[in-house]
C-alpha cells in the first residue's frame, strides 16, 4: 500500500494562498526549496488539482532551459517534468505527457491509487487535499510555515481540527498499547 503525502507551505495565520489565490508570498528561501525538491525526489506519483496542475504545469516543463536557473531549478524541473502525475479536474480536457486526467470520484481514485504497490504519492492542492483529507485518506502532513501573515482566502485550519483529531488518536493508540 502506498502512503499519501499532502506538503504546503503555510502563512503564521494559517492560510495556504492570499486574496487572488496570490501563492507568491510562499516562495521558498534556498534551503526551504532544497528540502521540497528532495520531497519531490522521494514522490513515485504526483496528484494535482486543478489549480495547482495549472500552476505548475505553466513553468516547471520550461524552467530548467530558462537564463539564470539556478543548478536547484533545474533539477526540479527536469524531475518535474519527468515523473508521473495525476489531474484531478471536471473542467479541463488535456494535460501534458507523464499525466493522466481523472475526471471523476477523486476520492474513490486516489482510494485505489493507495492500494496499489509503489512508492509514496503526493497530493497537492487545497479542494483535492481537502477531499482527500476529509476521506482519511493521508498518512502524512508536512508543513513548512513562512514568516507572513496574509489574510486568505484558502485557511488550511478549516480542516485542521480533522487533522489533530487523528494525530490525538494515534498518540492514544500508541501511548495505550494493547497487553
Amino acid at each position: 500500500m502506498r502512503k499519501l503525502i499532502y506538503g504546503m507551505n503555510l502563512s503564521l495565520d494559517g492560510y495556504i494562498a492570499a486574496p487572488g489565490d496570490d501563492i507568491d508570498w510562499g516562495v521558498p528561501s534556498d534551503e526551504l526549496f532544497q528540502f521540497w525538491s528532495d520531497q519531490l525526489q522521494a514522490t513515485d506519483l504526483s496528484l494535482y488539482g486543478r489549480k495547482l496542475w495549472q500552476t505548475m504545469s505553466s513553468h516547471w516543463p520550461t524552467d530548467d532551459q530558462q537564463p539564470g536557473a539556478t543548478p536547484a531549478e533545474i533539477e526540479f524541473a527536469r524531475h518535474w517534468r519527468d515523473m508521473s502525475k495525476v489531474v484531478f479536474s471536471s473542467t479541463i480536457d488535456k494535460v501534458d505527457r507523464n499525466t493522466r486526467l481523472v475526471t471523476g470520484d477523486a476520492v474513490a481514485e486516489i482510494t485505489r491509487l493507495k492500494a496499489e504497490d509503489g512508492g509514496p504519492m503526493a497530493i497537492g492542492g487545497a479542494t483535492l487535499a481537502g477531499a482527500a483529507m476529509r476521506a482519511g485518506l493521508i498518512d502524512e502532513y508536512v508543513l513548512a510555515t513562512a514568516p507572513v501573515l496574509v489574510g486568505g482566502p484558502f485557511k488550511w485550519t478549516k480542516t485542521a481540527d480533522q487533522i489533530l483529531d487523528r494525530i490525538c488518536r494515534y498518540c492514544d493508540r500508541i501511548s495505550k498499547p494493547d497487553h
